[in-house]
C-alpha cells in the first residue's frame, strides 16, 4: 500500500503536476463560487471556447499565451455584438454561432498537420508537462486573482444576489460581471495548459457545485470547494499514473465522482428528518445581502 502512495511522489514530473493541479484547484475552487452564485457557468465555458483561437495563434506566434487569450476575447465580444445586431438574433444564439465558429477554427488550426506538435496540449492539456515556469505562471496569476475577489467580495456578493437593487458606491453591477468575467478569463488561461480548452471548464464550475449541494453558506462553500477540486488533482494524478491513463481526463473523471457522491448525500439529507437546527443559509435577498454581507466578507 505504502508503495502505491509513494511511487507516484518519486518523480519530479508528478510533484509539479501534483503543485500544478493544487495551485489551480484553489483558485479553481474559489472562483468557481462566484461563477455559481453569480449563475455564469455557461458564460465560464463559453469564453474558454472562445478564447481558443487566440490561445493558438499565440503559441504560433510564439507570443504570451495572456495576449493571444486577451485579444481572442475581444474578439469573441466584437462578433458576438456583430452577429446579434446584423443578423436580429438573440444574445444567446449570438453567442453560441460566435463561440463554436471560434472554436472550431481554433481546433482546425491546432490539428491541421502544418502545426506543430505542442500546440495539441492547447485543447487537451498535460498536467504531467507542468515545469518550473509553468508554476510561477501559475502561482502569480492566481495570486493576482485571488486578490482582486478578496478585495471586491463584499460588492460581488451584494450584486451576485441582487443585481437589480445592489447599487454600491464604485462598483455598478456591469462594472461588477466585467471584473468577474476579467478574473475568469484569466483562470482558464491558467488552467488551459492543464486540463486543456475543452476540460478547463470542469475545474472551475464541478468543486463549487459540488461545494453547493453541501453548504449553503459562503465561506464553507468556498472551502468545500477548494478541498474538492485539490482532493480531485491528486486523485486524477494518481489514476492516471497507476492506470495509465491521460491525467487531464482522470481529473476529470475524479471531480464527475465527487459531485455524484455529494449529489447522494444532498438527496439522503434532504429525504431524511428536518433537524432542529440549520445552518444559516446564504443570503438572498437585498436586506440580507446588506445586513450580512461585511460577516461573509470577514469568514471568507
Amino acid at each position: 500500500m505504502s508503495g502505491w502512495l509513494l511511487e507516484p511522489l518519486r518523480h519530479g514530473f508528478t510533484l509539479r503536476a501534483l503543485a500544478e493541479l493544487a495551485l489551480l484547484g484553489v483558485v479553481g475552487g474559489v472562483i468557481g463560487c462566484w461563477i455559481i452564485l453569480h449563475r455564469i457557468s455557461f458564460s465560464a465555458e463559453s469564453l474558454a471556447h472562445a478564447m481558443f483561437p487566440g490561445l493558438v495563434g499565440a503559441a504560433l506566434l510564439g507570443v504570451p499565451l495572456l495576449l493571444g487569450g486577451t485579444v481572442g476575447v475581444l474578439v469573441a465580444g466584437l462578433l458576438i455584438t456583430l452577429v446579434a445586431r446584423l443578423a436580429g438574433e438573440s444574445a444567446d444564439t449570438a453567442i453560441a454561432v460566435v463561440v463554436t465558429s471560434l472554436f472550431g477554427l481554433g481546433v482546425l488550426l491546432a490539428l491541421s498537420p502544418a502545426t506543430p506538435p505542442g500546440v495539441q496540449s492547447l485543447l487537451f492539456g498535460d498536467p504531467l508537462a507542468a515545469s518550473s515556469r509553468d508554476l510561477l505562471m501559475t502561482a502569480a496569476l492566481g495570486l493576482l486573482v485571488l486578490a482582486v475577489l478578496w478585495r471586491s467580495h463584499d460588492r460581488l456578493l451584494a450584486i451576485g444576489f441582487d443585481p437589480g437593487t445592489s447599487r454600491i458606491p464604485g462598483l455598478s453591477p456591469g462594472l461588477a460581471q466585467a471584473l468577474l468575467s476579467t478574473l475568469v478569463a484569466l483562470s482558464v488561461l491558467i488552467g488551459v495548459q492543464v486540463l486543456g480548452n475543452l476540460l478547463v471548464a470542469a475545474i472551475l464550475v464541478g468543486p463549487a457545485a459540488t461545494a453547493r449541494l453541501l453548504t449553503e453558506r459562503v465561506r464553507s462553500m468556498m472551502v468545500f470547494s477548494v478541498a474538492v477540486a485539490v482532493g480531485a488533482g491528486v486523485a486524477g494524478i494518481y489514476l492516471s499514473f497507476h492506470a495509465r491513463i491521460a491525467a487531464g481526463a482522470a481529473v476529470v473523471v475524479a471531480l464527475a465522482v465527487f459531485y455524484l457522491v455529494a449529489a447522494g448525500v444532498a438527496a439522503l439529507k434532504a429525504s431524511g428528518p428536518p433537524s432542529g437546527s440549520r445552518a444559516r443559509p446564504v443570503a438572498r435577498t437585498s436586506a440580507d445581502v446588506a445586513g450580512r454581507s461585511l460577516v461573509d466578507g470577514a469568514e471568507t
